[in-house]
């Protein structure tokens, strides 16, 4: 990290965290293969969702990045991967400016949005904004909480799938919903690790986080159920929606979710889950990925 110079290009690419942004492009993989299944497949709404979907995950990102610094939850002692902020590469006034920056070119592709399916989803948008900023930010962030697994699994997984089958079918279809609990279970499971991984950090500092409430043995359990409720949630796709047995594609990642498993099962040290976070991610994107094939299927 010290080659990077501070204000660099660089500086905003490590605060951007570009290992987790795949995970705001599964739910619009997902979304939009069910409005392919509903023979309403619109590829420009479908592009506005995507950028806006990454450049709500980068804003957000951002707004983790200085309001965890301000909170005093990132020191020198952190054990995940560097923060811009915490590691003065970016001043906070300079992430502040840069989050909002972000934040409005996704309203631009809101507004777009809003234009071809309703002004529905600039409520939708506005929500989304404040809720990743309330994560970490404001009077009481949902993080510090114990919130933040609920946060996410609402957005990333509800609210991004459905809306964007919604912007190219203007209507909320029951596979839609369906299929936006295993997507965001997954983009759950994610935070799962990290807060794991942070607990004894978190929990000095007073963040809250469910992993701190918890416990090591309840996190580890929830990742296990998050990813236990994925899978099933193909088989409910399959019966109680009448699909093909296509939708069993992600089925093909399990070797790779138990590989996961096992790390997360016996790692007691936090720096050695930063890799098992990132690869939770992965597997999150590749179980979309193979879900949007089964369901366009």
């Amino acid at each position: 990290m010290s080659a990077i110079r501070p204000g660099s290009r660089e500086a905003w690419v490590l605060a951007m965290r570009p290992r987790t942004l795949p995970v705001s492009m599964g739910p619009v993989l997902v979304g939009t293969a069910v409005a392919f299944s509903a023979g309403s497949l619109r590829l420009g709404p479908a592009i506005a969702a995507g950028i806006g979907a990454l450049l709500l995950q980068i804003g957000s990102n951002f707004a983790n990045d200085v309001f965890d610094f301000e909170k005093g939850a990132d020191t020198e002692t952190r054990i995940g991967p560097p923060r811009a902020a915490q590691m003065g590469l970016l001043s906070a006034s300079a992430l502040k400016r840069g989050m909002v920056a972000v934040f409005v070119l996704a309203t631009l592709c809101g507004i777009y949005l809003a234009w071809v399916a309703g002004p529905v989803i600039l409520a939708v948008g506005a929500i989304s904004i404040l809720a990743a900023i309330a994560y970490t930010g404001g009077p009481w962030p949902l993080g510090y909480h114990g919130l933040g697994d609920v946060a996410v699994f609402i957005f990333f997984g509800l609210v991004a799938v459905v809306g964007t089958a919604f912007v190219q079918t203007s209507a909320i279809h029951p596979l839609a919903v369906v299929a936006a609990v295993p997507v965001g279970a997954l983009a759950t499971a994610i935070l799962v690790v990290n807060n794991l991984r942070d607990v004894d950090a978190d929990r000095i500092v007073g963040k809250r986080t469910l992993a701190v409430r918890i416990g090591r043995r309840g996190a580890r359990f929830e990742w296990a159920a998050l990813v236990g409720v994925a899978y099933s949630t193909t088989f409910v796709a399959m019966v109680a929606m009448n699909e093909t047995a296509w939708v069993l594609l992600p089925w093909l990642s399990v070797p790779r979710a138990l590989s996961l498993w096992r790390v997360i099962r016996s790692t007691e040290e936090g720096s050695a889950l930063n890799e098992a976070l990132a690869g939770t991610a992965q597997l999150g994107f590749l179980f979309s990925l193979l879900f949007a094939i089964g369901i366009a299927a």
